[in-house]
């Protein structure tokens, strides 16, 4: 089949390895110069580094050089996924610096056009624009009289250079991880550095106590299931159950760590709850050298606090207070959406609160022949794309068994209404499977019918899970779906004929 893939990052590019692994003609679309999606050099803003160490953020068959630090910075992981699409030859499917401007329905294919009003005509459409493309800034009251005195308001992923912020008056709007990396680095050179958190987060140390890797932790099957999942089987309905107060006890216990170690009561920066409210907020990593600059005085930070307006050179807080201001970085979320998708798709696309409805993360229901990779954000990222990848092309083949429509639909709502519950609605429109990231991999291996060793999964019971150890799923599918390709004879079948462009 002819397939056409919308983003260049981590899910586009594995899911292009995949299809071409299958067979299949892939051709793949992104607006930016380069590969990476977040990590491309258009949008890679100073101190940005990953959240997960670099053996979970690597693809299970294609390793991070050893040389590489634990937590790659933003120009490292754009040259490991630039490593990976020549690797596999996915460089030349890609179509860059290409906007992708509607895909529409057209009888049992698919008609894309892009910014330079071409259209092309495809079988399959692979939506993988990911849910970090669009940043979300507030319209901030009298932000048109800042700028006219000189002032500058970006979004993080507008802020390509810290010389931006030399001696400024900078302030950054957010408290989650992105806030937290841009800040060190400005605060390194701007006059001033306040950070306005709105709410503040729990921030898992990198090491902590200063020795034991948070991956040893929370990277591993025992820490994902210290999180109540939908369904609860065998050593986790002991945790849920008998075992209830050691683990809220367990996870509590970090929270302690990380006032201790941060000097969080200190700097009244404790948040409200425990931690393991934090499924609630957004687990954040803790970035190095923050709360040494909070210590230093260099970062202060401005908790439960919004900014009410802007005004000429400088900008009013929610409790009056006003603070001089010449820059402000916005590191206040992202939009989810597909406007290049026609109404009519759109409505089966999403629920009626606006969540994607997407089974396994996946697929939308009532709509054939559209697929969604990266809208399964997670610890693992790479990891999980990878097995969306594969379930695409064993759906491509013919060679899933799925529920029907009716039953997959239930499922959705049953999913999104458990992560509502789990997260207080704070999974990203439906995209955030944190802390989950496993159980999505293990419902899409079980879907495939594939799945590691069980000593293996046992092992990552109490050791970090490792990308690598789901290496041998790919060649297992791959070959399942050459021999599916044999008639009942054994003659190959006849390739489908592609449709012309």
């Amino acid at each position: 089949m002819r397939v056409a893939i919308i983003g260049a990052g981590v899910a586009g590019l594995t899911t292009a390895k995949v299809l071409l692994q299958a067979g299949h003609e892939v051709e793949v679309f992104d607006r930016t110069p380069d590969v990476g999606g977040v990590w491309s050099r258009t949008r890679r803003y100073p101190g940005l580094t990953t959240q997960s160490p670099k053996a979970q953020y690597s693809f299970s068959d294609f390793p991070m050089p050893k040389d590489l630090p634990e937590w790659p910075t933003g120009e490292q992981v754009q040259a490991y996924l630039q490593a990976y699409a020549w690797h596999f030859g996915v460089d030349a499917c890609l179509r860059l610096e290409t906007t992708v401007t509607s895909v529409v329905p057209a009888g049992d294919a698919w008609e894309l056009t892009t910014h330079t009003g071409t259209t092309y005509r495809y079988d399959r459409v692979v939506v993988a624009n990911g849910v970090f493309c669009e940043p979300a800034v507030p319209d901030f009251p009298g932000r048109d009289e800042f700028e006219a005195a000189g002032g500058r308001v970006l979004a993080g992923t507008e802020f390509l250079d810290v010389e931006e912020a030399r001696d400024k008056h900078a302030l950054v709007v957010g408290y989650g991880k992105s806030a937290c990396d841009v800040t060190v680095p400005i605060s390194g050179v701007a006059a001033s550095t306040d950070i306005i958190a709105r709410q503040l987060l729990w921030k898992v140390p990198r090491k902590i106590a200063g020795t034991v890797n948070f991956k040893m932790l929370l990277l591993t099957r025992m820490g994902e299931a210290l999180f109540r999942y939908r369904f609860l089987r065998g050593f986790e309905k002991f945790l849920h159950g008998p075992a209830n107060g050691m683990r809220r006890s367990m996870l509590n216990s970090l929270g302690s760590v990380s006032v201790r170690q941060f000097g969080l009561a200190k700097h009244d920066l404790v948040p409200s709850g425990q931690m393991e409210d934090i499924v609630k907020g957004a687990i954040g990593l803790a970035t190095e050298g923050f709360f040494e600059g909070v210590e230093s005085g260099e970062i202060r930070v401005h908790r439960d606090r919004t900014i009410a307006r802007l005004k000429s050179g400088g900008a009013v807080l929610s409790d009056g207070s006003v603070l001089p201001a010449d820059l402000i970085v916005c590191a206040t979320g992202f939009t989810q959406g597909v406007p290049f998708l026609p109404d009519a798709v759109q409505e089966r696309v999403f629920d009626e609160r606006g969540n994607f409805a997407l089974y396994r993360q996946i697929q939308p229901i009532g709509v054939p022949g559209l697929y969604f990779n990266g809208y399964n954000s997670s610890f693992f990222s790479p990891l999980n794309a990878e097995m969306a990848a594969l379930w695409i092309a064993a759906d491509l083949a013919g060679t899933l068994s799925l529920p029907d429509a009716e039953t997959r639909r239930a499922d959705v709502t049953a999913q999104l209404a458990f992560m509502d519950e789990a997260t207080n609605t704070h999974h990203c429109r439906g995209t955030k499977i944190i802390p989950f990231s496993l159980k999505n991999a293990d419902e899409v291996l079980s879907d495939l019918g594939l799945q590691i060793s069980k000593l293996t999964r046992a092992s990552h019971w109490l050791n970090p899970v490792a990308p690598s150890a789901y290496r041998e799923v790919t060649p297992r599918l791959l070959a399942r779906l050459s021999r599916n390709e044999v008639g009942d004879h054994g003659n190959p079948r006849e390739a489908p004929r592609l449709p012309q462009r």
